[in-house]
């Protein structure tokens, strides 16, 4: 049987990466993205995430059989908390009762190992409080701080990396059982890197902060192959876990640190 997955931020980098992959495999994948996608929606507004929702339930048929929430942006900016974390909750919340229809539902949502970087505490707990206003109002105080901008995209994927944690065991997603699990990338060549890896100097720059000592600086389609495993048949038992594929660079940062 044909599976079919739905992929936001399916039209660059990981997830245009894992659709091509899963296509080449002859699954149906329903791309979601602000452009060149099935389903055209900003996950950065509460409008955009209900057109989400609705276009894929148009066109899927009220089954889905793999969630990939993969958009995100890295930018020092609200915008980037309104997108990594409310728009991957809303879009596993609100694609959810299609994977109840599937015979092996599964969901995935793409962190970052910049989870694991100094965040700021007050933006963490405004996103694990769900509270949008509060996080968007520390997010742009943080914006204008040029010491602490960077920590956004860090505190963005923290917090989605906790909320994967606490629901992935819960009765919604273990008890419907529906895995639900994290990739958390090191430096992989996307559009969103170009500007950072451009050069062997910004690109050594880069991995002094980010260390890779597992063969550098990844391709996107590295990511897209574990991505496809999660949400594939194979993956029964996995449920709350964040796998970082990151050259070894959790292994560095954290060392004995995860017992």
């Amino acid at each position: 049987m044909v599976r079919t997955s739905v992929i936001t931020g399916s039209a660059s980098g990981i997830g245009r990466a894992t659709r091509d992959l899963l296509e080449s495999r002859g699954e149906r994948v329903i791309g979601v993205d602000l452009r060149d996608a099935d389903v055209v929606a900003d996950l950065a507004t509460a409008e955009g995430r209900v057109a989400m929702v609705e276009g894929v339930g148009r066109l899927c048929g009220g089954t889905v059989d793999a969630v990939f929430a993969v958009a995100g942006l890295a930018q020092p900016s609200p915008v980037t908390v309104a997108v990594n974390y409310f728009g991957a909750v809303a879009t596993l919340e609100g694609l959810r009762p299609f994977l109840l229809g599937s015979v092996a539902p599964r969901a995935v949502v793409v962190s970052s190992m910049a989870a694991l970087h100094p965040v700021d505490d007050q933006l963490v707990a405004a996103l694990a409080a769900g509270d949008e206003i509060a996080a968007l109002a520390r997010a742009e105080v943080l914006a204008k701080d040029l010491e602490h901008a960077g920590r956004i995209y860090g505190s963005s994927k923290r917090a989605i990396s906790q909320w994967v944690r606490r629901h992935a065991p819960g009765t919604a997603w273990a008890g419907a059982s529906i895995p639900l699990n994290v990739v958390g990338p090191g430096v992989i060549a996307t559009p969103m890197t170009a500007d950072l890896i451009a050069t062997e100097e910004k690109k050594a720059a880069l991995l002094e902060i980010v260390p890779m000592p597992l063969n550098g600086v990844a391709e996107a389609v590295t990511v897209a192959r574990l991505l496809a495993w999660l949400g594939g048949v194979e993956n029964t038992h996995l449920c709350g876990q964040v796998i970082y594929i990151d050259g070894g660079s959790d292994a560095v940062i954290r060392g004995d640190s995860v017992w």
